[in-house]
Order: C-alpha cells, then sequence, then structure tokens
C-alpha cells in the first residue's frame, strides 16, 4: 500500500491526521488498521500513540519547524552578545579597522579578528537581522566637532538658557542661514533592479540664499538674502524678528563670524531689553531645529524636479516657505527630531 509522507503536509494538517489516528486507536481499531485507514506507515501510528500516551493532546499539537534562533550558531551567546555590543558603541576606526561603517565585511573581519570565526556575507545578513540591525543611511558629525561641549549644552547651558527665558517672560528662537540650489538633494526613487533613474538637472550654477528662525510654537519668521550674509542684513534680520513682539526674545544661533561680529555686538547690547544671542556648541547643526526647516524646504523645493532658471528657483522658495509660515503644526513637528526634542 501506498503511503502519503505527511511531512509534506501543512502543520494543521499533521496535526489533524494524528488526532485522526489516536481517535481511531481509542475506538479499538488496531495500529495496522488505523495506519492503512488514513494512509501513513505503520511506524507513524506507532510514534503518535506512544507520544499521546507519555503526554496527551498536548505533544501532538503542531510546533514552529526548523531551528530556532541562535541554534548551531558558530558563535556563543556570550559571544553574539558582545559583538552586538562592540558595533553598536563604537566604530570601525576605532578598533583600527579599515572601514568608515559597520557593513558586513566591516563586522566580518570583527568577528574573525575577535573569535577566529569566519561568515560569508549572506550568513551574516541573516545573523544581522536576528539581531535586529538594519542597514541605514548615516548621519553626518563634523570632525571638530567636541563632544564634551554637546554635552554641556545639553545638560547645563541650555536648561539655563530656558530658566532664564522663564524668569523674563522672554520667547526663545533658533535661527540659521541657508542656500538651496538647484541640485537635487538626497531622496530615492523606485527602478527595475540594474537599471539607476536618472535625474538631469542644470550644468549653470545658481543658488536662492535666505535666513529664517522658528520657535516650538510653530512661528517662524525669515528674509531673503540677495547676497551673502554680512553684519548690515542680520541686524536687519533682527529688526524685522523683533518689531512686533512685546515680549523679549532669546535666538539661538550658530557660530558664523558674522554673528560674532563688532556690528552684530553693539546692536544687541544697545537692544539687550529686547533680545540677546545665544551660541550653540561649534559645528553643531543637529541641535538647531531651524536646520530642519532647511533640509524640508531644499527637498520640497526639488520634489517636483530641479529648477533650471534663477527665478523659477526663488519662486520656488518663496511658495514652500509662505507655505511653511501658514503650517504651524508642520514647523512644530521640526522639534520632535530626537535631536532636537530637548528644545520642543
Amino acid at each position: 500500500m501506498d503511503h502519503r509522507d505527511a511531512r509534506t503536509l501543512n502543520q494543521e494538517a499533521q496535526e489533524e491526521l494524528r488526532r485522526q489516528a489516536i481517535r481511531l486507536l481509542k475506538s479499538g481499531m488496531s495500529q495496522k488498521a488505523v495506519a492503512e485507514q488514513i494512509e501513513v506507515s505503520r511506524m507513524a501510528v506507532h510514534t503518535w500513540w506512544k507520544r499521546y500516551r507519555e503526554g496527551g493532546w498536548s505533544v501532538l499539537k503542531k510546533r514552529r519547524r526548523g531551528r530556532s534562533a541562535g541554534e548551531q550558531s558558530k558563535l556563543s551567546a556570550a559571544q553574539e552578545e558582545e559583538i552586538q555590543r562592540i558595533i553598536t558603541d563604537k566604530m570601525p576606526d576605532q578598533l583600527k579597522l579599515k572601514f568608515a561603517l559597520w557593513n558586513r565585511q566591516a563586522v566580518c573581519s570583527l568577528i574573525e579578528e575577535k573569535f577566529g570565526v569566519t561568515y560569508t556575507l549572506q550568513n551574516l545578513s541573516y545573523l544581522l537581522k536576528r539581531w535586529g540591525f538594519t542597514p541605514q543611511r548615516p548621519l553626518k558629525r563634523a570632525y571638530e566637532q567636541r563632544p564634551a561641549e554637546v554635552t554641556h549644552w545639553l545638560k547645563e547651558t541650555y536648561p539655563k538658557v530656558k530658566a532664564r527665558a522663564q524668569s523674563k517672560n522672554a520667547e526663545i528662537w533658533w535661527g540659521d542661514e541657508t542656500a538651496v540650489k538647484p541640485e537635487c538633494h538626497y531622496r530615492r526613487g523606485y527602478s527595475p533592479k540594474g537599471k539607476t533613474p536618472v535625474v538631469r538637472q542644470p550644468a549653470k550654477r545658481f543658488h536662492c540664499s535666505l535666513i529664517s528662525a522658528v520657535n516650538n510654537r510653530g512661528k517662524m519668521q525669515w528674509m531673503a538674502l540677495k547676497d551673502a550674509l554680512n553684519a548690515d542684513t542680520f541686524i536687519r534680520f533682527l529688526k524685522q524678528l523683533i518689531k512686533h513682539r512685546k515680549r523679549k526674545l532669546i535666538l539661538v544661533v550658530d557660530n558664523l563670524r558674522v554673528h560674532h561680529s563688532k556690528p552684530v555686538k553693539a546692536w544687541v547690547q544697545a537692544n539687550a531689553n529686547r533680545i540677546e544671542l545665544v551660541f550653540l556648541p561649534p559645528y553643531s547643526p543637529e541641535l538647531n531645529p531651524d536646520e530642519y526647516l532647511n533640509n524640508y524646504l531644499k527637498q520640497t523645493v526639488t520634489a517636483e524636479g530641479p529648477p533650471t532658471e534663477k527665478e523659477e528657483l526663488d519662486f520656488k522658495v518663496w511658495i514652500s516657505m509662505l507655505t511653511l509660515n501658514m503650517d504651524t503644526n508642520l514647523v512644530a513637528s521640526f522639534f520632535r527630531h530626537p535631536d532636537v526634542i530637548y528644545a520642543a
């Protein structure tokens, strides 16, 4: 008699077949007769009956197929934990590995150097997936950035600024300058495998410069710049910023040379009852919420294709900034980025 291969059935069907066999055996049928009726081997019926008598119905239920996570892994659990800790807390160059980021080759090199275990790139992909690691686009940080000053800003300087603003009933705003270019900023699009999409953009160089300021309630103010920012145009923007405000304004800016110029210092000192400048740690644009408004602007302006003329670029920037000016919820959302949530 031909027997069906129960291994080809899904788990629900296998479980039901075992239950049917047990019911027939309990009704008094022999193992041989049950095997013939449900078309399986007599050995299978014998095994099911033995397991049922030892553990009841529960041992006949469907079970997860395949190996469990980590079973027969080349690394022990402790070794896996150590590798995860290393690639979470350190970068390859800190370990004198010739890689900029933890790609698969870098992790393979680390494992081989640390434990003498070799992985293929495909097997390492499965391992990284099991650990919960995914390929990600890195954030950029300047080599010149001073981490100690960033920590001091977050833990001491800004909390004092916030307390001072509350005591003086002042508003905290964040200012930044940017230049929008027609080049397509980083984005992705779907395309058949092996056919990288091409985006055409003008060869001639032109840009649109502006300065803006935002607060955590979604308010913003901006001014287009015809030329590079200088002391006079920055002071003009500061005058515009405080013109119709009854409360004192604390403006947080970066360390651009213009912000520290003598004319700006003199003007701010003369208007100390209305405005105060506070400076971010050097080379730390990610701490400024206005930086995320600028990023959004650049993505928006080129979303439908790069502008081909200066006038078109200026118009798109103008429309985008007016739209942002009216959408306080969107502007406030820039403060929810993990790097600036402290300012929300």
